[in-house]
C-alpha cells in the first residue's frame, strides 16, 4: 500500500535551494504527516516500548537469540517490509514512512542499528538491483525476518576508499559459480545473518555485488568485536574461503559493483538523519526527567539557567534537525509520487537527486545527536557516566553515527564536490548565480527596504547566509579551478556553510507554515528558529573568514571580508529569554514535546 504525500507540489532539483527561494507552502513538515504516517509511527513506538526496552539488557549482553526473535516479531508488524513491494510481501510504502519507522525505532541504539542492518543496507540492494528471480526468492523471507540480512562492503585497508577492496570473485570454469576470497570488516548483523549482501572485484579488478547464503561452503565469521558502543548489535569479520556463488546470485551487472554501494549509501544517509532525531528525543526526555527530579540546593536543578541552556539548546538542534529531515524526505517523495513501487530506477534517481541533501542530513543529525547525548551526560553530572542510567549508553551508542554511511570528513567533501559537479553539467545554475553574486560584492549596497512581516529579518539573513556559500566557493574555485577538490580545510568550511543555510532556511519555512493559522502554540516556533539562526550565522560568519583566508589575501580580501560584514549584519536578540522559554516547555511537559 502507498501513502501520498498530502497535496501535489512542484518538483525541486537536488541542491537547488542554494540558489532559489522556497515558498513555504511547497514544502513537508512533520505537521503534515497523514493518518497512515501516525499509525506506522505509533506502532513502532509501541512495539520497542513494549517489546524491544524490556529487553534490553539482554540484547546489551548480546543474546542475539533475542534479537532474533525481535526482528521476526517487528516481521509480523510489517516492520521490516516497509521498503519492499507489495508483489514480494511488502508494505510498499513512502519514504516519509521509512523515515518515521526509522525514527522511533532509535529510542534504543542496539537494536535500532539490528534493524537497519536488515532492512535498509541488507534488504535494500535486493529490493533495487535484483532480478525477478532474486526478488521472488528471497524478499518474501525478509519481509517476514525468516532470513536476515547484513552488508559486507568495508575492508581492513578500504575504509573511506570503498572501492579499493581485496576481496576477489573468479568465475568457474564450467561458468556456473563464482569463486570469493577476502575478508570484510565491522559487518552488522553478521553473528545471525542467513545473507550476506558481499562487494568483490571479479578477476581482481571489476568491482562487483553478490548475494553470499551463510550455508555456503567456506563462509564464515570471526568473533564479536569488542565496541565502544552499540555493544547489543552484533558486529563480526566475515571470511571467505573459496565460496562458490552460483552466477545468479551476481546482484546487478559485472563491474558495476559501485553503483549498488553508493546508492545504498545515499539511502543510508538519508535515514540517519531520521535516526539521529529518534535517537536526540530520546536523550532530551531522559535529561529533563533527570533535571526536574534532581534536587540541589534545595530546588530541581531544571530550575537553574545553566541547565535551561542545555536543554533549551538541546530542543532547538532536534527540532531544526527534523524539519529539515522531513522537508528532504518530502522532496523526494513528491518526486516518487505516482512512480509504481517496482520502478526501482525511479526510486534510486529521486534519492539520488538529493544526495546532497542526503548528506547533510547525515553530518547534521550526527552532530546533534553528538550534542544532545552529550549534555544529556553533563546534565545528570557523575550519575551520567554511570551504566546504571541510559545517558552513558547513549552517549557511547551515538558516537558511531559520524562513522557510518561515509564519516563526516567524506561527506563534508562531498557535498561542495557534488554541487560543483551538477553546475559543470549544466544541472544547476550555480555558476551564473555566482557571477551575479560577484558583481552584488563589487557593487554598491542595495537600499534595505522595510518588511515587517513575520522572520522578515530572519528570511534575510538565510538569503545571505546562501550568497555566503556562493561567494565562498565561488572564490575558492576560481583560484583553485579543478584542484579545488585537494583543498579539504577549504571545502569542509563551505561544507558548514552550506549546511547551516539549509538547517536556517528549513527552520523558517516550517515557523511561517506553522503560523499560517495564528495562535500562540506557534510562538514557540518562532523564538526557536529565531534563536537557531541567531547563533547560526555567527558559525557561518567564522567559517567564512577561515575559508577566505586560506583562499585569498591582500586587497580582494579585504573587499570579500567587506561584503562578509555586509551579509551577516544582524541585531542579536535575547536569546537567554528565547532559550529558557524553550526549556520551560520541555520542562513542564517532562518529556520531549516541541
Amino acid at each position: 500500500m502507498a501513502v501520498e504525500v498530502k497535496e501535489a507540489k512542484k518538483l525541486v532539483k537536488g541542491g537547488s535551494f542554494l540558489i532559489e527561494d522556497t515558498n513555504p507552502k511547497e514544502i513537508f513538515t512533520p505537521e503534515d504527516f497523514t493518518e497512515e504516517h501516525l499509525m506506522i509511527a505509533q506502532t513502532t513506538e509501541e512495539f520497542v516500548e513494549n517489546e524491544v526496552m524490556p529487553r534490553m539488557e539482554e540484547i546489551e549482553h548480546q543474546k542475539f537469540e533475542v534479537t532474533v526473535d525481535l526482528l521476526r516479531k517487528a516481521g509480523e508488524l510489517g516492520l521490516l517490509s516497509i521498503e519492499i513491494p507489495e508483489k514480494f510481501g511488502g508494505l510498499g510504502l513512502d519514504k516519509m514512512s521509512v523515515m518515521l519507522v526509522t525514527e522511533k525505532m532509535t529510542a534504543y541504539g542496539s537494536f535500532a542499528v539490528s534493524h537497519g542492518g536488515h532492512t535498509g543496507i541488507g534488504t535494500g540492494p535486493i529490493a533495487l538491483f535484483g532480478t525477478e528471480a532474486q526478488k521472488a526468492k528471497y524478499l518474501p523471507k525478509l519481509a517476514t525476518g525468516e532470513l536476515l540480512s547484513s552488508y559486507a562492503l568495508t575492508e581492513a585497508g578500504s575504509g573511506s576508499d570503498a572501492l579499493a577492496a581485496k576481496a576477489t570473485a573468479v568465475l568457474s570454469e564450467d561458468g556456473k559459480h563464482y569463486i570469493l576470497n577476502g575478508e570484510k570488516m565491522w559487518i552488522t548483523n553478521a553473528g545471525f545473518a542467513d545473507i550476506f549482501i558481499t562487494f568483490a572485484k571479479v578477476d581482481g579488478d571489476k568491482f562487483s555485488c553478490f548475494i553470499v547464503e551463510k550455508e555456503m561452503p567456506g563462509v564464515s565469521t570471526g568473533a564479536e568485536e569488542k565496541k565502544m558502543g552499540i555493544k547489543g548489535s552484533s558486529t563480526r569479520v566475515l571470511l571467505l574461503d573459496n565460496v562458490k556463488v552460483p552466477v545468479e546470485n551476481l546482484l546487478g551487472e559485472v563491474g558495476k559493483g559501485h553503483k549498488i554501494a553508493f546508492n545504498i549509501l545515499n539511502f543510508g544517509r538519508f535515514k540517519l538523519g531520521a535516526g539521529c532525531v529518534g535517537g536526540a528525543k530520546t536523550a532530551i526526555t531522559d535529561a529533563v526527567k533527570y533535571a526536574n527530579l534532581r534536587f540541589q540546593f534545595g530546588r530541581p536543578i531544571s530550575s537553574f539557567g545553566a541547565i535551561k541552556h542545555k536543554i533549551g539548546e538541546m530542543g532547538i538542534k532536534t527540532w531544526v534537525l527534523e524539519s529539515m529531515v522531513y522537508r528532504t524526505a518530502g522532496m523526494i517523495d513528491r518526486r516518487l509520487d505516482g512512480v509504481d513501487r517496482d520502478d526501482t530506477q525511479a526510486i534510486m534517481d529521486a534519492v539520488e537527486e538529493y544526495a546532497i541533501e542526503c548528506s547533510i542530513m547525515k553530518v547534521f543529525g550526527s552532530e546533534v545527536l553528538s550534542y544532545v547525548v552529550d549534555e544529556e551526560v553533563q546534565i545528570h553530572g557523575g550519575y551520567g557516566y554511570s551504566s546504571e542510567y541510559p545517558a552513558e549508553r547513549a552517549y557511547r551508542d551515538a558516537r558511531i553515527n559520524r562513522i557510518f554511511e561515509g564519516t563526516n570528513e567524506i561527506n563534508r567533501m562531498l557535498i561542495p564536490g557534488m554541487l560543483l559537479k551538477r553546475a559543470m553539467k549544466g544541472q544547476l545554475a550555480l555558476m551564473p548565480a555566482a557571477q551575479k553574486l560577484m558583481d552584488e560584492v563589487m557593487g554598491f549596497p542595495e537600499l534595505a527596504l522595510e518588511d515587517d512581516t513575520l522572520l522578515a529579518a530572519e528570511r534575510k539573513i538565510v538569503t545571505n547566509a546562501k550568497k555566503i556559500a556562493l561567494m565562498v566557493a565561488g572564490t575558492g574555485v576560481q583560484k583553485f579551478m579543478n584542484k579545488i577538490s585537494d583543498e579539504q580545510e577549504i571545502l569542509m568550511h563551505i561544507a558548514d556553510i552550506i549546511m547551516e543555510a539549509y538547517a536556517m532556511e528549513s527552520a523558517v519555512l516550517r515557523t511561517i507554515r506553522l503560523n499560517e493559522e495564528p495562535g500562540a502554540k506557534a510562538q514557540i516556533y518562532v523564538d526557536i528558529t529565531r534563536t537557531f539562526i541567531n547563533d547560526s550565522i555567527a558559525r557561518i560568519e567564522f567559517s567564512a573568514k577561515q575559508a577566505l583566508a586560506a583562499i585569498t589575501d591582500g586587497d580582494e580580501l579585504r573587499t570579500l571580508l567587506a561584503a562578509l560584514r555586509r551579509f551577516t549584519k544582524y541585531t542579536p536578540i535575547n536569546t537567554v529569554k528565547t532559550r529558557q522559554g524553550v526549556a520551560d516547555r520541555l520542562i513542564d511537559a517532562n518529556k520531549y514535546n516541541l
